[in-house]
């Protein structure tokens, strides 16, 4: 099974043009078709999920099987958690996307990429940036 907090893979990757200006409206609709396929993706999970909590809870009599359905739901239940926040992060960039924030990292101001955006869609800062922010953030521990 795929992992839906992956993006979606299912998308054409981005054909840049020679001298194509970075963040143009060809590439603008491009991530937002990217983001909202990812979005709608992890909705559907979020649906799926309800309907399989809805469907299989039981009140079983032995303790080791009420045990492991409890331990079911709750692994289910952490992995929509993290989905409810990647949504978020989505519902973010694709406001940057309407703001024509989008594509510019958050710390220096430099163009992400379209390669790295496709990767991570919902990344905010350039690759020089996020390896700074991962080393500070192994120093402090």
């Amino acid at each position: 099974m795929k992992d839906p907090l992956e993006p979606v893979l299912n998308f054409t990757p981005y054909q840049e043009e020679k001298g194509e200006e970075y963040m143009n409206e060809a590439q603008v609709a491009h991530f937002q078709n990217v983001l909202n396929g990812w979005k709608k993706q992890l909705m559907e999970e979020v649906d799926r999920t309800l309907d399989h909590m809805q469907d299989d809870a039981g009140n079983f009599p032995d303790p080791n099987d009420r045990a492991s359905q409890e331990s079911e739901f709750t692994l289910e239940l952490r992995t929509r958690d993290r989905e409810r926040r990647l949504i978020k992060k989505i519902d973010e960039a694709l406001v940057a996307l309407e703001a024509d924030d989008y594509g510019y990292c958050e710390g220096c101001g430099v163009e992400i990429g379209v390669r790295r955006l496709e990767a991570r869609p919902t990344a905010t800062l350039c690759i020089d940036c996020k390896v700074l922010d991962e080393i500070r953030e192994k120093q402090r521990g």
